[in-house]
């Protein structure tokens, strides 16, 4: 099918381990604007790092997306932090503008530069998002609003750059957007049939396919 236009890249973000916070915490979150083009492959891009690999990075969650849009809500909530409410505020390799969480569905394959990529996942803020805005109700925040971004594993490596377009290529066929996933999932209590519908959901990423099968089997 031909390639259909649905976003542009307007930055592109990498960082470095560096320590955070009163306690110093190990993390990348904080980063910077690549210059120019950069690399990505099934690990992500090149220069990115991650500190705690058991939650961030790996195949699944190679690349991190958000838009650009969402920044003015989050000013309205904590006007105090509008000056690190900017683009790469929430830790993102790319910041997008023409699609969000309620226009993504995870398993949409992308076309960015020369690069193939997969959506899998909404983000679960952690603990380091208060960190960094020195503000931690924003964790409760993205969790509440499903303003969360979303994650990609990569299909074909390629490099990617600002003011790339963002071409939709194959469109998920079980329908459920970033911003739906990320509020059902982040209930207590859900349905056996949900979670059915959840485990066989094609492109999502596998360790939410396991905790799906984990709590129907419970």
């Amino acid at each position: 099918m031909p390639f259909n236009m649905v976003g542009t890249v307007e930055a592109v973000h990498i960082g470095c381990i560096a320590p955070l916070g009163p306690y110093a915490t190990p993390s990348a979150f904080g980063k910077r604007a690549a210059a120019d083009r950069v690399l990505v492959s099934k690990l992500g891009l090149a220069g990115d790092e991650q500190a705690d690999l058991k939650v961030h990075g790996g195949p699944d969650k190679a690349v991190y997306a958000y838009p650009i849009e969402n920044y003015p809500s989050w000013i309205a909530a904590f006007p105090a932090n509008a000056h690190t409410l900017i683009a790469g505020g929430m830790g993102e390799n790319l910041v997008t503008s023409g699609l969000d969480e309620h226009t993504v569905r995870i398993g949409d394959i992308h076309r960015i530069g020369s690069a193939i990529l997969q959506v899998t996942q909404p983000r679960q803020p952690c603990f380091k998002l208060g960190l960094f805005h020195d503000a931690p109700k924003m964790v409760r925040h993205m969790t509440k609003t499903g303003l969360s971004g979303w994650y990609l594993r990569v299909l074909q490596a390629g490099e990617i750059g600002r003011g790339d377009r963002i071409e939709l290529s194959e469109q998920a066929p079980l329908g459920w957007t970033v911003h739906r996933f990320a509020l059902v999932t982040a209930r207590k209590e859900i349905a056996s049939e949900v979670l059915t519908e959840i485990a066989a959901m094609p492109g999502l990423a596998e360790n939410w396919r396991l905790r799906a099968f984990r709590r129907l089997s419970e």
